[in-house]
C-alpha cells in the first residue's frame, strides 16, 4: 500500500533539497542559486532545487568527458554493460511505489498512471540491455578479395534534455540507449518536475555505474539547457519538448554540427469511419486525450468522425467525458489529476476560452467542482470545430479535444494532414484496404490502426513536419548514439592504379 503521509499525497522520503549530481557526488550550484518547485495540487512550493548555469554544465561535461576518455565504461564488453543495465531495471522495479508516488506528487499525474510509467522505465533499460548483447552489424564479403564490416563506437558525451510530462519514463528512453552503447551523459530534466530525476543517481550507484558516466544538472532551458546545447564537448543532443524550443536548439547547435534527435509537439488526428466499432473507438479516443492529464505529445486531440455517425459519436463521447473522474493525483480512482504547473494551467484554460468561440462546447469548459485551487481542468470537449480554428491547429497539451465531421475518405485525409504537426495518427475502421491506404498517406511518424497508443520498443519513435527530427527506439537509438565506422580489409593482391611509375 501507499506510504503517503497526508491527504494531498506527499510521499515519504522526500529529500531536503534537490541538488545536481556531478562525478558521483550531489552538489549545489556553483553560485548557490536555487528555484522553488511547486506542488500542482496546491501550487505551493514544497522543495527547492539547485539552479544550474553555464559553470555547472561545464563541470558536468568535464566529468562526463573524463569518464568517457579515461574510465572503463566505453570499453566494457556489451555483456558487462548489459549486466549493469539489468540491475538498473531490477532496482527501478523494486522501487516502483516510491517512484510513482514522487512522480505523481511532482507532476500531478494520477498515481495509477504514474505506476505504469515506472514499470515502462524499467522495461526500457531491460530492452536495451538485451539489444546490445544480441546486436549484430553488417559484414560484406568479396570472396578472395575483400572483407568489409561495420565497427560501432560510442560517440562521447550525450546531452539529454527531457520534458515534464511522464519525466522519469521519458528520461529512461534516452538514458538507457545512451548508456547501453557506451556513452557518458549529462541530463538536464525539466524544471517543473525535477524530483524523480534526482532518484536516478542512487539507482545508478547501486547498480555499479562508474562515477562520471551519469551527471545531472537541474535548471532552466534558457540557462542550463542552453549551455548544454552550446557546449563544444557535447557532440549529441537528444531533446523532447515543444517545437519552438526545438527550433532554438536546432539553431544553437548548428555551429557545432551536433547530432540531433528531437521529438517535438503534436496535434494528432484520430479518424473514426462509419464502419468502426463505435464503442471501442469512443473508449480509445477518450483514453487517448484524457490519459496522463492530456499532457502527452501523441494525444489524439483532433477527432475526425464520418458524418453518418457523427451525432451519435458526439453525444456518447460527451457523456462519457463528463464521467471521467477528476481528483487528487494520490487517489487511485482518479483518471485526470492536476496539470503540472500554474503557467501551463493558464495556457490550457486560455485555449478553453478560445474554444468557446470556435466550437460547440459539449462537455467541461472550466474548473471541476470542489477544486478551487491547484491546476485542475474538467475534461473538455468541443464539437463542430472548423479546420482553421486555433483549437484544431495548435497544440494545447491538456484534457481538451476538438471533434470535426467529414464525409469522404479524401476529406478525412485532407483534414488529418491539415496541421503543421505530424507525430501520430489513429484510424478506426473495419475496412482493411482503407486502413492500409490511409495509414500510408497520412503525414505522421506513427500510425495506430484500431488501437490506442501501444508501442513496441523495437519500433521507431518520431514524427514528421514540425513534430520532430530523426527517430529513436530499437536499432534507431543504437544508430543515433554510435558512430558507424566502415572497415575494409584486402584479402588478396592489391589492385590499384600506380601513378608516377618508373620506366
Amino acid at each position: 500500500m501507499s506510504d503517503y503521509t497526508n491527504e494531498t499525497g506527499k510521499p515519504a522520503g522526500l529529500p531536503e533539497k534537490i541538488q545536481h549530481y556531478i562525478n558521483g557526488t550531489f552538489v549545489d550550484s556553483i553560485d548557490g542559486d536555487t528555484f522553488e518547485v511547486l506542488n500542482p495540487v496546491t501550487n505551493q512550493p514544497y522543495i527547492t532545487a539547485a539552479s544550474g548555469k553555464k559553470e555547472d554544465i561545464e563541470a558536468a561535461v568535464a566529468a562526463a568527458t573524463d569518464a568517457f576518455k579515461n574510465g572503463p565504461w566505453p570499453g566494457m564488453l556489451p555483456r558487462e554493460r548489459a549486466r549493469v543495465l539489468t540491475k538498473i531495471a531490477d532496482i527501478v522495479e523494486s522501487r516502483e511505489q516510491q517512484l510513482a508516488e514522487m512522480e505523481s506528487y511532482d507532476s500531478g499525474l494520477p498515481i495509477t498512471q504514474a505506476k505504469g510509467q515506472a514499470r515502462r522505465a524499467a522495461e526500457n533499460f531491460r530492452f536495451f540491455a538485451d539489444l546490445i548483447v544480441a546486436q549484430s552489424d553488417d559484414t560484406f564479403k568479396v570472396p578472395g578479395r575483400q572483407v568489409n564490416y561495420v565497427n560501432r563506437k560510442p560517440i562521447g558525451v550525450a546531452g539529454l534534455i527531457t520534458p515534464w510530462n511522464t519525466p522519469f519514463m521519458l528520461e529512461s528512453w534516452k538514458l538507457a540507449p545512451a548508456l547501453a552503447t557506451g556513452n557518458t551523459v549529462v541530463l538536464k530534466p525539466a524544471e517543473f518536475t525535477p524530483l524523480s530525476a534526482s532518484l536516478w543517481a542512487g539507482i545508478f550507484e547501486e547498480a555499479g555505474l562508474p562515477a562520471g558516466v551519469f551527471n545531472l544538472v537541474n535548471g532552466f532551458g534558457e540557462t542550463a539547457g542552453d549551455a548544454l546545447v552550446k557546449h563544444p564537448d557535447v557532440p549529441l543532443i537528444s531533446f523532447t519538448g515543444e517545437s519552438k524550443t526545438g527550433q532554438i536548439i536546432f539553431a544553437n547547435s548548428a555551429p557545432f554540427l551536433k547530432g540531433l534527435s528531437m521529438e517535438l509537439g503534436g496535434k494528432s488526428p484520430a479518424v473514426v469511419f462509419e464502419d468502426a466499432d463505435l464503442e471501442t473507438a469512443i473508449n480509445a479516443t477518450i483514453f487517448g486525450v484524457f490519459s496522463l492529464n492530456g499532457e502527452r505529445c501523441t494525444a489524439g486531440s483532433r477527432i475526425l468522425v464520418q458524418r453518418s455517425i457523427y451525432d451519435e459519436f458526439v453525444e456518447r463521447y460527451a457523456a462519457q467525458a463528463k464521467r471521467v473522474k477528476v481528483g487528487l493525483p494520490s487517489d487511485p480512482a482518479t483518471e485526470v489529476g492536476a496539470l503540472v504547473h500554474p503557467e501551463h494551467f493558464e495556457k490550457v484554460m486560455s485555449y478553453v476560452e478560445i474554444g468557446k468561440t470556435e466550437g460547440r462546447l459539449v462537455a467541461g469548459g472550466g474548473r471541476p467542482e470542489g477544486f478551487e485551487e491547484g491546476n485542475f481542468v474538467q475534461p473538455t470537449v468541443f464539437a463542430d470545430v472548423a479546420p482553421d480554428a486555433r483549437i484544431f491547429q495548435e497544440e494545447i497539451f491538456g484534457p481538451v479535444v476538438a471533434i470535426t465531421p467529414f464525409d469522404t475518405d479524401e476529406e478525412a485525409l485532407e483534414l488529418a494532414n491539415n496541421t503543421k504537426y505530424g507525430l501520430a495518427a489513429y484510424l478506426w475502421t473495419s475496412n482493411l484496404q482503407r486502413a492500409h491506404n490511409f495509414s500510408h498517406a497520412v503525414e505522421a511518424g506513427m500510425v495506430w490502426l484500431n488501437s490506442n497508443n501501444v508501442r513496441d520498443l523495437r519500433t521507431p519513435f518520431g514524427g514528421v513536419k514540425a513534430s520532430g527530427l530523426g527517430h529513436e527506439g530499437g536499432y534507431r537509438s543504437i544508430d543515433f548514439y554510435t558512430d558507424q565506422q566502415a572497415v575494409h580489409i584486402n584479402l588478396g593482391e592489391v589492385h590499384n592504379p600506380v601513378f608516377g611509375k618508373a620506366d
